[in-house]
């Protein structure tokens, strides 16, 4: 078999990383040793995926392989079409900047952890998703996608002294599992029905499956796969396992792993299948909505960085959910302009929300690791302490908060185009467009608040411990993995319309939009929608602020250029300003957090200590826990544990020790059986 140049690249970026996981096992007592060891071969590894993954989306190659093995219906079958394509290069992009990052990271694990170890589950897991995109079989890519789970549960439970990181690690063992149960119903069914085994296959006759099966498959899907992508409400994972893995490995998971099920979304919902039913492009429109707004309402109450983060992770997958969602509604209507415009806005915040979350996490890791906490209310001040990683930070914190030139804004400007586009429907369809581009503006405003506090309170004003008292900027290797992630958030922007055509291809490569044409609405110069709506452009975005800024700060210039500064104390009425007069996280959140407590659920726990009995009546000292209650344990999955419960205890009366009971049992069994066959 004759393979082309980028297809031995790709296969070369996997044996490099299943090379790179044996040697780091191997060196595992050697800790500076297996953590150079094991991120060069992940950089090698994931440069060539990069590689490899770029010409086939530009080119338009597809890798078909198929290699028979002596398994029935298992076989080696690899399909990398455009789809594929942009999914490798979003998880080999992030992996190789993340693994530029661990080179300087992991120092401060080098005495406590066993580094080989980490650099063993961390190149499988790099090496799980590229190869989840490329699976064709569904076999194999149920082997991958356990690769994939296990792998990164390991590195989840890494810090393994932690009670929380085991806790966290059960929960996303379990969540993922039961996952995986809805996603092989999905596959199974899917084989039976299109009588394939390779997901290239089945669009040929996936339009011939009954109505209750495609809609059981469609269920199952969005279920198993939106699991794994943190929808809610099934998102109680995310949140407990982003925060406990270490920051390279949360970057990946938050900015690649979780889209690997939107990766299958798009397969399932948008390829295998021509048309889904409109009821079911609803419902997916309606659970980004859900998804985007709570995400962000609860990482507004969170203090904790990482888990914060988490939170926004959530309300991204709403926004891509948004964009796929519309899509889908305008596929089924037949309006494939508008569905090709309003995917291409889903598959764009993929890599955006990648690029800048990656950057976030690994800010915050910076931050942990001189900290060593992720209380944001122990921080303060940093930016003197750390001014580069600030800077890192608050690019990050712009994006992700849609503000322009940077490439947030383009992904969600598109988005909101296709919901507004959707609105103009008219009728009860109109109006769930209509109030879910109400609900991404909600979220965005919220989400540039989360930001505000975010970086407000962990790098302005005063420190509030001694380690952040003491901190010192990152090293070069940390500081080189942030900084071209920050680069590529601007370049992103400033060339959002050459992006977008290229995704605009990869959209109308799926087999629902195939024979499709979309007008040249996407160019260097412009985003733009069908029929004119509207348009935006990038470059003079970019140019129109760089020109503000100038023309701002040749002003103060100008104004202020006699003016001498001196430095004194601030006038504080007589008294010292100390660190508790600084606003907190929690305070900064406390008021939004009391009008949305009918979702949120706040708690307040007051402690009040007191002197001896000469002064009982005057509190010594008092203090206030606030917190959140978690509504989706008490209202879903507790009562979910007790049913599961009460069905055990019911099981287990079946199995009472008597062998006559359990031949009656075999025996009903079979004729059951029998009257099923006859019929």
């Amino acid at each position: 078999m004759d393979f082309s140049f980028a297809q031995i690249l790709f296969f070369s970026s996997l044996i490099t990383l299943f090379l790179g996981a044996i040697v780091s096992l191997c060196l595992g007592k050697n800790a500076k040793l297996a953590r150079l060891v094991g991120s060069s071969f992940a950089i090698a590894g994931s440069a060539l995926g990069l590689i490899a993954g770029s010409y086939f989306l530009i080119s338009g190659e597809i890798l078909q392989i198929n290699l028979p093995l002596s398994l029935p219906g298992f076989n080696l079958a690899f399909n990398i079409d455009r789809l594929a394509a942009f999914f490798i290069i979003l998880a080999a992009l992030i992996s190789l900047l993340a693994s530029v990052y661990a080179l300087g990271y992991l120092k401060h694990y080098k005495n406590n952890y066993n580094l080989g170890a980490l650099g063993f589950f961390y190149n499988i897991f790099i090496a799980s998703l590229f190869l989840v995109p490329a699976a064709d079989n569904i076999l194999l890519f149920l082997v991958v996608w356990e690769l994939m789970s296990i792998a990164s549960y390991f590195l989840v439970i890494f810090e393994k002294d932690k009670e929380e990181n085991i806790k966290a690690g059960f929960i996303y063992f379990l969540m993922t599992h039961a996952g995986t149960a809805f996603i092989l119903i999905s596959f199974l069914l899917l084989s039976k029905y299109t009588g394939a085994i390779n997901f290239s296959l089945m669009s040929a006759t996936a339009g011939q499956i009954p109505p209750l099966a495609a809609m059981t498959i469609l269920l199952a899907s969005l279920i198993g796969f939106g699991m794994k992508a943190g929808i809610i409400p099934l998102h109680i994972w995310l949140p407990e396992a982003h925060p406990a893995a270490p920051s390279h490995v949360s970057a990946l998971m938050s900015g690649v792993m979780i889209k690997m099920g939107v990766y299958m979304m798009f397969r399932i919902f948008t390829d295998i299948f021509p048309v889904t039913p409109l009821w079911f492009g609803i419902v997916v429109l309606i659970i980004g909505a859900i998804s985007s707004l709570l995400g962000v309402l609860y990482a507004l109450a969170e203090h904790d960085i990482k888990r914060l983060l988490a939170y926004h992770s959530i309300e991204n997958i709403g926004i891509i959910l948004l964009g796929l969602g519309s899509g889908m509604i305008f596929i089924t209507l037949g309006h494939n302009g508008l569905a090709a415009v309003a995917l291409t806005a889903s598959l764009f915040h993929v890599i955006n929300h990648g690029i800048f979350k990656a950057l976030l996490f690994l800010g915050a890791g910076s931050v942990i690791s001189v900290t060593h906490t992720r209380n944001m209310e122990e921080y303060g001040g940093l930016i003197k302490k750390m001014p580069q990683t600030a800077l890192f930070f608050l690019i990050g914190s712009m994006a992700i908060s849609a503000l322009p030139p940077f490439n947030g804004f383009f992904s969600e400007w598109l988005c909101f185009q296709s919901l507004f586009s959707g609105a103009n429907l008219g009728g009860s369809l109109g109006l769930t467009f209509l109030l879910s581009a109400g609900f991404l503006a909600f979220t965005s405003a919220l989400a540039a608040a989360c930001f505000v506090k975010a970086f407000g309170v962990s790098f302005l004003a005063r420190t509030r411990s001694h380690e952040a008292e003491h901190a010192k900027e990152a090293g070069p290797a940390m500081l080189s993995g942030m900084g071209i992630l920050a680069l590529l958030t601007l370049v992103f922007g400033v060339f959002a319309g050459s992006i977008s055509g290229l995704l605009a291809k990869t959209s109308l490569g799926l087999s629902s939009l195939a024979g499709s044409e979309l007008e040249s609405v996407f160019n260097f110069n412009n985003l733009q929608t069908p029929q004119n709506f509207s348009a935006v452009s990038a470059p003079a975005v970019f140019s129109g602020l760089l020109l503000a800024i100038g023309v701002v700060a040749a002003v103060i210039y100008f104004i202020t250029r006699k003016n001498k500064v001196t430095a004194n104390r601030t006038w504080d009425c007589g008294h010292d300003i100390r660190q508790g007069m600084e606003i907190t996280a929690t305070g900064f959140a406390r008021s939004i957090i009391v009008i949305f407590r009918g979702l949120l659920k706040p708690t307040k726990q007051t402690s009040i200590e007191y002197h001896d009995d000469e002064m009982r009546y005057f509190p010594k000292r008092q203090s206030i826990d606030v917190g959140r209650d978690d509504v989706y344990q008490h209202f879903f999955y507790i009562p979910l544990k007790r049913v599961s419960y009460w069905l055990s205890e019911m099981a287990k009366k079946i199995q009472n020790g008597n062998v006559n009971l359990y031949i009656l049992y075999i025996f009903a069994t079979l004729i059951i059986l029998l009257l099923i066959t006859v019929r």
